[in-house]
């Protein structure tokens, strides 16, 4: 009997390590889904939409993209300086990239100092640092300094513009020809408010940085030119500042053949819109009809939100690994638009691969995270990993079995 009771021990043995050694048989993976590429359609909801005293309209909530409100949405007009928000995406992108730092000095051309309209009043061959002139241009919305920039960036006001225009392309703003970097009357200069709201989107979103600027309400640079240094006051084109609690930013612009022109933006409860307008009749009525689109946003819709980043979502089994589990996190926090009066609470579903085989490093995907409201879903998040596992060692393998054994 001791005989036959070691050899069944034996074979327990093998047939242990033998699993232990074996690749895993993993669940069909599901991809999971951040937030949507491309703006929504508007959501439903029990109020009427609003008119808007305006050539074109659009309310947006930027974190799922979904429009809220719209009016000629495609249709294509002069944006005037509103044309700043993709030179602002393309400098903080330049920025992210590493290609200019905002300590770097630029010296501002010939050409940049012609700029007519909005200005900080550069001279040709004054220097700035990237800091100074991002402030110009969002704050002060500076002609002279979003050129300035453009030639930094990409040698030449031409080159940028090119730049622009390719980035329009990739983000699918198909309404949209740039041929200046400021947004001066320039025949054939069109964009649309649903486009304006696309490359908003991928400014805020992105690069949130930008409300470091858009909410200044009064600062200053210095002229450092052959006459010596001289202080030179900004003050904010954006009037919601003052007027609307919420507001955040971005970005007014106006000229004859635009008119009356803004992208703002406002944070409240944690619900974040961007209200565009597009050829208001004057200034009040810009910042009026945008105070009104924002205002029925707030009113009707509320933001819901998924567990946050790094939130641990449970735990996987880890194959051929010195470690024989691991936690799983959340990589992306999911946010859902829901009509007001309806419950906030997103439920959540795991579904993780069986096992994850070593060797692996952390944030390895390891299953999907799927929210629920009322029972449809309305997001995803990877789950990933938490920390690195290497591949078993002979004496991991053993003294596993050997704890099994007197087990």
């Amino acid at each position: 009997m001791l005989v036959k009771k070691i050899a069944r021990r034996i074979v327990g043995w093998i047939l242990l390590l033998s699993a232990m050694t074996a690749q895993p048989v993993s669940a069909q993976e599901t991809p999971a889904a951040g937030a949507p590429s491309s703006p929504e359609p508007a959501v439903s909801g029990s109020t009427p939409a609003i008119q808007v005293n305006a050539k074109a309209a659009l309310l947006m909530e930027p974190i799922t993209g979904q429009i809220l409100l719209s009016q000629n949405p495609h249709e294509k007009l002069p944006p005037a300086s509103v044309t700043k928000v993709m030179t602002m995406l393309l400098i903080f992108e330049a920025i992210e990239q590493g290609k200019i730092s905002w300590d770097d000095i630029v010296t501002t051309s010939e050409h940049a100092a012609s700029m007519g309209g909005s200005q900080v009043y550069l001279e040709s061959m004054e220097q700035q640092s990237v800091r100074d002139l991002v402030k110009s241009v969002v704050i002060a919305s500076g002609n002279d300094a979003a050129v300035a920039m453009a030639e930094f960036i990409a040698g030449s006001e031409d080159a940028f513009v090119t730049m622009m225009n390719n980035r329009a392309k990739e983000l699918d703003m198909n309404d949209t020809h740039f041929i200046n970097a400021c947004g001066l009357d320039t025949p054939g200069h069109l964009t649309s408010a649903y486009d304006i709201a696309v490359m908003t989107r991928e400014l805020i979103v992105k690069h949130p940085s930008v409300f470091n600027y858009s909410k200044i309400w009064m600062d200053k640079i210095e002229h450092k030119t052959a006459r010596g240094i001289q202080d030179f006051g900004l003050s904010n084109t954006n009037r919601l500042l003052k007027s609307y609690p919420a507001a955040t930013g971005l970005k007014t612009g106006s000229t004859s053949e635009a008119l009356y022109c803004i992208s703002a933006t406002a944070l409240k409860n944690g619900l974040q819109l961007n209200a565009v307008i597009l050829g208001a009749p004057d200034p009040n009525t810009r910042f009026g009809e945008a105070i009104k689109m924002m205002d029925y946003g707030y009113a009707n819709y509320a933001m819901a939100s998924g567990d946050a980043v790094d939130t641990i979502a449970g735990e996987i089994a880890v194959v051929k690994g010195n470690l024989q589990k691991v936690n799983v996190k959340i990589r992306n926090q999911v946010s859902a638009l829901i009509p007001k009066g309806k419950s906030v609470e997103l439920e959540r579903k795991v579904e993780l691969l069986n096992a994850v085989p070593a060797p692996f490093k952390a944030n390895t995907k390891a299953g999907v995270a799927i929210y629920f409201h009322e029972g449809k879903e309305v997001g995803r998040s990877d789950l990933v990993t938490v920390e690195d596992a290497a591949r078993a060692a002979l004496s991991d393998i053993m003294g596993r079995v050997l704890v099994r054994w007197f087990k």
